[in-house]
């Protein structure tokens, strides 16, 4: 008999009103987004005010005006319509690989989101078409490359916007087919765009602000898992405890340490192996074992702080102009520029960094038996065998690299658009390298996990807490192994339990997106 398939999960969405756990639940569950109907009416006021607009002669921009250095230039009423079409069409222009789906599903519900908010004038009808690509998983194909995250993420909305009007290409149930072709066989009408839904369409900070978010989970799961390795790090080690006793905490006043030494606790305690040891003499462990809370917390704190600053960017209307439907006013101002999420990029991407450093940094004492009294390099015959040796190099190599990547996007600004947009963001690719971080750090944890259940496999038989056991049952099924072995496959194996978030369950009261659903 066959297990009853497991009912998706629904985030049901007021506009305005996505939650952090909510992102977690469409990037990670592919939860279905179900918008509150509530919000047709703010919607309908703000697309009647545009449509009378249109109606008019007065010139208003992005309405009935050409766009940028050309907003001067009036557009015939009759022209409105090919206006918008242009508009996307011409902005198209991205290259490089498409984003991945679990991200685009995200920039077409953050676009619902806003559009939904009733300032931006589009009709109802557009808001639909965006809710039936998502509940068909007609994923418009986004190239990663092209936008500096000024007047919105114009390149790669430009893409979601053309495939909603037939141009270009989506992605169906794995498939890459063109946009006409996919919207015919999911029986979505292909839109016709009428005054400024082209503009508020692909202006707007969707795509980085996704990217971040994105990023924002990822360094939850790599955040979690950095202290299930630290955790095992000391175990193997015979590292003490006494440094994350809750009163050292408490002076300080910093509620993130305070909340990482008390997980760090948690998960040790009941540990034949730290009973072992608790009248050993030693007072002093290295900074990277000593000052996990210290660390880890700050860069917890960085994450908690982003994430409240991402969260209001996904609720945010972020197009231009805005349409004020109580005064019948449309005024244009600059939400597209995404420097909030530049910043919130630049910071997550140093706190990504940081706790891959500090990582290496544990596997690096785990293989000098001076420190870990353990066999040189966790080798059951070292000389023999080389044991972890180059696998703390590859952690190594990692952490390096991860420094370069580290360096802020946002200090970087260059003119686009004849010097009209003459201060830049840069927030997408900002937002967009925090992936390949995240990568080469769950690389670098998968080390310091696998070099740590090498090190308590020498403890044996003494067990840890239950709670590290379980783990280290899912981190190294064979009970941590002997003898020189190939690496890379069990690297690339716990890697992905780390970008799985696998180990984030053990920590979930810590993290934004996962406090309000624990």
């Amino acid at each position: 008999m066959s297990a009853p398939a497991l009912e998706r999960r629904t985030v049901a969405l007021r506009a305005g009103e996505l939650r952090a756990a909510d992102v977690r639940a469409l990037l990670r569950d592919d939860a279905a987004l179900a918008l509150d109907p509530a919000a047709r009416a703010a919607v309908d006021r703000a697309a009647d005010v545009v449509a009378s607009i249109a109606a008019r002669d007065a010139s208003v921009y992005g309405v009935n005006t050409g766009f940028g250095k050309l907003a001067q230039t009036r557009i015939p009423r009759e022209r409105l319509a090919d206006l918008q079409r242009n508009l996307v069409i011409s902005h198209a222009c991205g290259v490089g690989a498409p984003l991945a789906r679990e991200v685009v599903r995200l920039v077409l519900a953050l676009k619902v989101n806003s559009l939904a908010r009733g300032y931006s004038g589009v009709r109802w009808s557009v808001i639909e078409t965006l809710l039936a690509c998502l509940a068909h998983d007609v994923l418009p194909v986004i190239p990663g490359q092209g936008s500096v995250g000024a007047s919105g993420d114009l390149a790669p909305l430009a893409h979601l916007s053309a495939a909603l009007i037939g141009v270009g290409d989506a992605v169906v149930a794995g498939r890459r087919v063109a946009a006409t072709d996919a919207l015919g066989q999911a029986g979505i009408a292909v839109l016709e765009l009428q005054a400024k839904e082209g503009l508020a369409l692909l202006n707007g900070t969707q795509v980085s602000t996704a990217l971040a978010l994105r990023g924002l989970v990822g360094a939850e799961d790599l955040l979690a898992a950095s202290l299930v390795a630290g955790a095992l790090t000391i175990e193997a080690a015979l590292g003490s405890v006494r440094p994350f006793d809750a009163r050292i905490h408490a002076v300080r006043g910093h509620a993130s340490q305070r909340d990482v030494a008390a997980t760090v606790r948690r998960l040790i305690d009941g540990s034949e192996i730290n009973e072992s040891h608790r009248d050993c003499g030693r007072v002093q462990d290295p900074y990277s074992l000593r000052c996990i809370p210290q660390v880890v917390g700050a860069c917890l704190r960085t994450l908690r702080d982003t994430a409240a600053a991402l969260v209001d960017e996904a609720n945010a209307v972020s197009d231009n102009p805005l349409v004020f439907p109580d005064t019948g006013e449309v005024i244009s101002g600059g939400n597209f520029h995404a420097e909030p999420v530049a910043l919130a990029a630049d910071a997550l991407a140093v706190a990504i960094a940081e706790l891959g450093n500090i990582s290496e940094r544990r596997t690096a004492l785990l293989v000098d038996p001076t420190f870990s009294q353990l066999p040189a390099f966790l080798a059951t015959d070292p000389g023999l065998e080389s044991g972890y040796m180059i696998a703390q190099v590859t952690a190594a190599a990692l952490a390096s690299e991860n420094k370069g990547l580290a360096y802020p996007a946002s200090v970087d600004s260059i003119p686009t658009s004849a010097g009209q947009e003459d201060h830049v963001s840069m927030a997408t690719h900002g937002a967009r390298r925090l992936g390949d971080m995240l990568r080469n750090a769950a690389s670098i944890v998968a080390v310091e996990l696998l070099a740590a259940a090498r090190g308590i496999a020498f403890r044996r038989p003494l067990r840890t807490s239950n709670t590290l056991e379980a783990a280290l049952a899912e981190i190294a099924p064979d009970g941590g192994g002997s003898g020189d072995r190939y690496l890379s496959p069990e690297i690339e194996r716990v890697a992905d339990l780390v970008l799985r978030g696998r180990f984030t369950p053990l920590a979930a009261e810590l993290f934004p997106t996962t406090a309000e659903s624990a």
